[in-house]
């Protein structure tokens, strides 16, 4: 997508409008984890790094199909899943103790 901007202005209340979509969306996919958290069963489950390496290829790949840097949409990835896993071992804790 060629978006042209006419002024700073212009970029930041784009951005700004691209934030308000990423956070709800970040918002969904931290709900999801969190019901993910109920279906494993150790730590290791919440871990997966089967799973994350097999989610970095695919979101790769989408930022190629797509435009976007494949190393700055891992980058993002990786750290977006580290700070959900973090929730989910937590929660999984929390869950294990009931």
């Amino acid at each position: 997508m060629d978006v042209r901007c006419t002024s700073i202005e212009d970029v930041r209340s784009r951005i700004d409008h691209i934030d308000q979509n990423l956070v709800a969306l970040l918002a969904q996919r931290g709900q999801l984890v969190a019901q993910a958290a109920t279906f494993k069963k150790t730590s290791d489950d919440v871990r997966a790094p089967a799973r994350v390496e097999q989610v970095i290829a695919k979101v790769r790949a989408i930022a190629s199909d797509t435009g976007a840097s494949p190393d700055v949409v891992e980058r993002v990835y990786r750290a977006m899943i580290a700070a959900f896993i973090d929730e989910e071992l937590k929660l999984h804790a929390a869950l294990s103790r009931e």
